[in-house]
């Protein structure tokens, strides 16, 4: 969720600490050992960088023989170091330039770091995502190159990556999104005069935007050495452009009944101005899109409420509501809503309290009564916290409840401070029994549709469909009863 195509790897080296990156399934297991290892040994921090499509990678890992971790650290002792003054900054400085000297001479014999010697003059520097692509197309076209893969990338292994340009006339520097690795293999040339030709981002031979793809290496490397293209040519198939699949909110998701009601509210105002609507880090973020259009600023998480604050202060009539999940506020949502308070701001927050952390993979937060091992812990109470800042109006309500929840909206617009609404209700992942539970179904009675399509266009649940002119409901469909709220006919009732 960052604002822009981000390359995490300047973070190793502006704190100057070791970055790994690993290709594959296998890779990121072993990596994660090896890394651990030199953390241990040098007392320092070390960054794993995956990116989005070796994240997604699925594989056969061999595992090792895991044992409970038992070492007990013992009586903590101060040395000194542990506070950052001048003086004890100063001789951390030191030990970090020598732990780095020290790290560096192993990156650069380290088995991660890897010549693959096909006896040509022509070379490709490689890591992480991108060795794959790389790996393939050189496979796939039996291409006779030399490949040094570098999966240990800071320290950056100066003197293996010097010894694999000796022994090339050419080499191509194949890396996401920056061209982090290639600056470091010029500095290696120039340091060493070594004229080999290097290609990559800074001769335009590889694009320095986006992700890459087999295509791109592969068109690169046509460039480089003139082999030829036995692709299979394009057919009718390849030529049928594919139905659009935006990202949407789950069917039943009480995220969408909580921004149609917040679009209900905002259209009965009917003002000639737009409304703000910042929003933050979670599936909600999915507001953004049409027909709630939701989501119109988002920077980081937590920074909805912050960013309110400034929208409060710096336009007049404007409406302002801005969404945050329970996760999200318990993280960084707290100390803006204190200053919000504080400094007499406008605005209308909704904390989308769906009882998990769902985006990431469903992980606890201090909102309910779990902790991250599944044990038993204390239930913090947004309520009592939100009321404790001293925010008068709170409205704890479930979402699914839509004409209410419209209400509630209208009364927190009119107010004048901070207005908190905890739209309360499990996401669907950790809901499964209380579906099983519903003990209906919703169907359409087609003789009172009177093909309105509120239900299609202003809901927007995936579960509701128009097929042959007529309004249909999925099996997907969770039986949230929202739509049959929207209907203003009752055509969709339960049954």
């Amino acid at each position: 969720s960052s604002q822009n195509e981000q390359d995490t790897r300047h973070f190793a080296r502006q704190a100057n600490i070791p970055l790994f990156e690993p290709s594959n399934p296998q890779e990121i297991k072993d990596f994660i050992h090896y890394a651990y290892d030199i953390s241990d040994k040098f007392n320092i921090p070390v960054i794993i960088r995956t990116t989005t499509r070796v994240s997604h990678m699925r594989g056969i890992v061999e595992t090792d023989q895991y044992t409970k971790n038992t070492i007990n650290c013992g009586e903590y002792k101060d040395n000194g170091l542990h506070v950052p003054v001048p003086e004890a900054a100063r001789i951390m400085h030191k030990n970090l330039v020598e732990k780095i000297s020290q790290i560096r001479e192993i990156s650069n014999n380290s088995p991660l770091n890897r010549i693959i010697d096909n006896g040509s003059d022509i070379g490709i520097i490689a890591s992480g995502g991108a060795y794959n692509y790389v790996s393939d197309v050189v496979r796939q076209n039996d291409l006779k190159v030399n490949i040094l893969k570098i999966g240990f990338s800071h320290p950056f292994p100066e003197e293996l990556v010097k010894t694999f340009l000796e022994a090339n006339e050419e080499v191509l520097v194949v890396e996401e999104v920056d061209p982090i690795n290639e600056i470091e293999t010029l500095a290696v040339a120039g340091k060493y005069n070594i004229n080999t030709k290097i290609h990559g981002k800074r001769d335009a031979t590889l694009p320095e935007i986006f992700e890459y793809t087999p295509d791109v290496i592969f068109d690169a490397l046509m460039n480089l050495l003139s082999f030829e293209d036995t692709r299979d040519a394009p057919n009718e198939l390849s030529t049928i452009a594919l139905p659009s699949r935006p990202a949407t909110l789950c069917s039943g998701c009480p995220h969408r009944a909580s921004y149609y009601a917040a679009r209900e509210a905002i259209n009965s105002l009917r003002l000639d101005i737009e409304s703000i609507h910042p929003s933050d880090i979670g599936c909600y973020t999915l507001g953004i899109a049409p027909p709630y259009k939701m989501a119109n600023y988002l920077m980081s998480m937590g920074a909805s409420i912050g960013t309110s604050c400034g929208f409060s202060k710096s336009t007049e009539n404007q409406p302002i509501i801005s969404f945050i999940g329970d996760s999200t506020f318990f993280h960084a949502g707290i100390p803006p809503l204190i200053n919000a308070v504080h400094n007499k701001t406008k605005f209308t927050l909704v904390i989308l309290d769906n009882r998990i952390t769902a985006m990431t993979g469903g992980q606890t937060n201090p909102g309910i009564p779990i902790d991250g091992m599944g044990e038993e812990a204390p239930e913090i109470s947004i309520e009592a916290l939100v009321k404790s800042i001293g925010i008068d109006f709170v409205r704890k309500i479930n979402p699914l409840n839509v004409k209410e929840m419209v209400d509630i909206y209208k009364e927190a617009l009119e107010y004048d401070g901070v207005s908190v609404i905890i739209a309360k209700y499990p996401c669907n992942l950790i809901n499964k029994e209380g579906i099983r539970n519903r003990d209906y179904k919703i169907v359409v009675d087609h003789d009172k549709c009177v093909h309105c399509k509120l239900c299609v266009n202003k809901l927007a649940c995936p579960s509701i469909n128009e097929i042959d002119g007529k309004i249909t409901i999925d099996q997907v469909c969770n039986k949230c009863s929202v739509c049959t709220e929207v209907c203003p006919t009752n055509a969709i009732h339960k049954e």
